[in-house]
């Protein structure tokens, strides 16, 4: 395969397997579409990606994980619709990522309390989290299935369903999080019966009208956190339902870990700059036990992801370190049918079209993470000159 043709996913032909992964833009301060929202995904649409993911699109209030994402409501259509519209005048395709943030809500922003699977104390809210009951299942999982349509209205390409980083489904995913006794805990099968109800609550709604993709997590990176088996299982029965057209495999808890998907420096200070005090302080003195470091390397994920692609015969999206030709023709090779991009694209949102032009192509990222702060304030790279 060539990253730069033509590739299916589900009715969807886009130009080439280059996505622009979801990270958050922190540029909608009234949950709506802003211009620089617009500007933030026409850029790197212009600049070359197939298909750009807007997040985070919280399908339900008490599922932001703070209180000025926007959620997938009627008053947002308007907007959603100038954003993908201005998407698509660049030849790019759009998606939408929909989900449920669960217990990594911050309720002291939202002011409504945050789901999980379990009840555990959240340091960030300052609250304890609510045990989903089964019709909170219900009702998030019919929120899904509505912010699919509203994503259709809105124009949108294609969504993709959050399966990880201790959002909610994958909060009943994790056996650290999830210790309920009931039908949705236990063994694999409970755990993820909330992640499989929600893939086809989507899939109904929206036939093959748009491509459904989803997000899950290949590890947690924490002790006691949902590991490549379970979540091997766990793909392999999205692939038997038919439910999504590709999954991205990801990593990481925004909850516990948050560093193991974003490799490279950890921004401690520039993080707690952002809180009130005592918060500020604490996360100063501690924070490096929460921002734990990893190192860079090209394709951080590949050793992970080999098994899925060993396994599955869904096309699967190659998330994590690939940042020029080299690494994005090494994914291609091992059988990914698609690559994402995330922070390289933030300091050359035209990276992709340079590439195609040059395959010597260096990506300016510098893997400092110093971008992760800026979700506050309208994400960006601080190594670009103001």
């Amino acid at each position: 395969m060539d990253v730069f043709e033509s590739a299916r996913l589900g009715p969807l032909t886009l130009r080439n397997r280059v996505v622009k992964a979801a990270t958050f833009e922190g540029m909608t301060p009234d949950a709506l579409v802003t211009d620089d929202l617009i500007e933030y995904h026409r850029r790197p649409a212009a600049g070359g990606v197939a298909m750009t993911t807007v997040a985070y699109c919280a399908v339900a209030p008490e599922g932001r994980t703070e209180r000025r994402q926007i959620h997938m409501r009627p008053e947002a259509v308007p907007g959603l619709r100038r954003l993908t519209d201005a998407v698509h005048a660049e030849g790019a395709a759009v998606s939408a990522q929909i989900g449920h943030a669960g217990p990594v809500a911050d309720a002291s922003s939202t002011k409504m309390r945050a789901l999980s699977a379990g009840r555990f104390f959240n340091p960030l809210g300052m609250r304890f989290t609510k045990p989903a009951t089964a019709e909170d299942i219900e009702r998030v999982t019919r929120a899904h299935a509505g912010a699919a349509r509203l994503a259709i209205e809105a124009g949108f390409d294609a969504v993709e369903i959050h399966f990880g980083h201790n959002y909610l489904a994958s909060s009943f995913l994790s056996p650290r999080l999830n210790k309920r006794d009931d039908a949705y805990g236990g063994p694999i099968e409970n755990r993820a019966k909330v992640a499989l109800g929600i893939a086809r609550a989507v899939r109904a709604e929206v036939g093959d009208r748009i491509a459904v993709t989803a997000k899950i997590n290949m590890r947690d990176g924490v002790p006691g956190g949902l590991e490549i088996d379970d979540s091997l299982q766990v793909a392999r029965w999205l692939q038997e339902e038919g439910t999504v057209d590709a999954l991205e495999l990801t990593a990481g808890s925004s909850l516990l870990n948050p560093m193991y998907l974003f490799r490279g420096g950890a921004p401690v200070k520039e993080f707690a700059a952002n809180f009130k005090q005592p918060l500020r302080t604490g996360i100063r003195m501690s924070g490096d036990k929460f921002l734990r470091a990893y190192p860079y390397k090209d394709v951080f994920l590949l050793e992970h992801a080999r098994r899925f692609r060993a396994e599955l015969d869904l096309p699967l999206i190659l998330l994590g370190g690939v940042t020029g030709r080299e690494t994005m023709d090494r994914a291609m090779a091992e059988g990914f049918q698609f690559v994402a991009m995330g922070r390289a694209l933030l300091r050359e949102p035209d990276l992709v079209n340079r590439i195609a032009a040059d395959p010597a192509t260096r990506s300016l990222c510098i893997h400092c993470n110093r971008c992760m702060p800026t979700i506050y304030t309208g994400t960006h790279c601080p190594e670009i000159p103001a």
